[in-house]
């Protein structure tokens, strides 16, 4: 990260930027810093309303000093496959949660899809989410089930009977299309607004055009999603065997499918 970690002196300027209205990119410009390290600040700390310079430093050196007195039994001690550097991963997985977040889930749920997406197999137990993210079972529980109501995890049976919950490639899909279908389901309501406030009126002009927005988007946005799906299974690159996972992760979790039809 250019220049290093977040002084105290970049949180106030941090904070003297939002409190001008400053867009985060604009911000991590004026620091010379990456969009996502500022919205990371930001989100982890009380987000736009609730920034605080100096809490937020004081906050994350309590977290560094916590994460030091935990390391030996934290999730990301454990040495990493494919050589990767756990610190890395840690703070990766931060930043993607940071992403969730400002694309509108909670906090804990962020967290859980996070820790999915940088899991080579994809899946994993509510135990193994509980011990990765050390929380309580009833913490994962919440998160999961409201992540499933959005499409954006599913879960499936391994052989030890034991429920997995699994972020693969047709997850894409399949939340994009709940997004058309939630367009539709507007956009009707909108016509029926029409009809009860009087065509030609400014109320029922605005619901017109916005269910004709609607209509061309969403159509748009099924077309692009199924003419896209098969590039959701395109295989990129293997890694050698000398640097394979080990088997403990239990490997991938869907095979990939002839024909695309599943963090």
């Amino acid at each position: 990260m250019p220049g290093g970690r977040l002084t105290q002196q970049d949180r106030r300027q941090i904070a003297l930027g939002l409190a001008d209205g400053l867009p985060y990119a604009e911000i991590a410009r004026r620091l010379n810093r990456p969009t996502s390290t500022v919205t990371r600040e930001v989100m982890r700390n009380g987000g736009p309303a609730g920034y605080r310079a100096d809490l937020a430093h004081h906050a994350t050196e309590r977290r560094a000093r916590q994460r030091r007195q935990t390391a030996p039994q934290g999730a990301q001690a454990a040495a990493q496959p494919y050589g990767r550097d756990a610190e890395a991963v840690r703070e990766y997985a931060e930043t993607l949660t940071t992403v969730f977040m400002t694309s509108g889930l909670p906090k804990m749920m962020a967290r859980v899809l996070a820790c999915l997406y940088t899991t080579d197999s994809g899946s994993l137990t509510a135990a193994e989410l509980a011990r990765r993210l050390q929380v309580s079972p009833a913490s994962i529980s919440k998160a999961i089930t409201f992540l499933e109501n959005l499409d954006l995890v599913r879960r499936q049976r391994d052989e030890h009977r034991r429920d997995r919950y699994v972020v693969d490639d047709d997850l894409w899909y399949q939340s994009m299309i709940r997004s058309a279908r939630s367009n539709d389901q507007f956009a009707e309501a909108a016509r029926q607004g029409v009809a009860l406030l009087g065509p030609g009126t400014p109320a029922a002009t605005r619901l017109e055009n916005a269910a004709r927005f609607l209509d061309f988007v969403g159509e748009s946005l099924l077309r692009a999603a199924e003419q896209a799906r098969e590039v959701l299974y395109t295989t990129t690159g293997t890694a050698s065997d000398s640097t394979a996972e080990p088997s403990s992760d239990h490997g991938r979790t869907a095979a990939p499918r002839d024909h695309a039809a599943g963090g």
